[in-house]
């Protein structure tokens, strides 16, 4: 929907990217707050939905990389709701998951916005058949950048 929007108010390329970004972080602090509060609400459906085995790996990646795993999920074609109701659920710091959720929504779409406004509408029709790469690409290179500053 932001890469229409976009195309459609092109003088409104980075409030839009702005909105987007302070609305999914609003939305992720809603997926927290379900992941904190109100998980047994919804454990049986998530346990039973396409989202388990995500939301599993998310639990145990949370304990080991907290911020740096969820400004990487940011980035990432996965659902970003399986994230936040994950750090919720494994009680990762709210300030962190907020900061984490910013920068790495905040990424995403002013990438988007970026690519868009350098490029048009042409820009615009590769985008949309490559976003899901792109951000695969971006979380590897965000991975393999924090390993190489961990390890030198």
């Amino acid at each position: 929907m932001l890469i229409p929007m976009m195309l459609s108010r092109p003088r409104e390329i980075w409030r839009l990217a702005a909105l987007c970004t302070l609305a999914s972080v609003a939305g992720g602090f809603l997926g927290y707050a379900i992941g904190s509060w109100a998980f047994h609400w919804i454990e049986p459906w998530l346990m039973e939905s396409s989202y388990r085995d995500a939301f599993d790996s998310a639990i145990n990646s949370f304990d080991r990389w907290g911020f740096w795993f969820i400004l990487v999920a940011g980035f990432s074609p996965i659902p970003y709701k399986v994230f936040t109701i994950s750090a919720g659920v494994a009680g990762m710091p709210l300030l962190p998951f907020l900061l984490g959720s910013m920068i790495g929504r905040g990424g995403r779409f002013f990438l988007e916005a970026l690519i868009i406004y350098l490029g048009g509408e042409q820009a615009a029709l590769k985008l949309r058949n490559w976003v899901d790469w792109i951000g695969w690409i971006l979380v590897i290179v965000i991975i393999v950048a924090f390993l190489w500053v961990k390890l030198h």
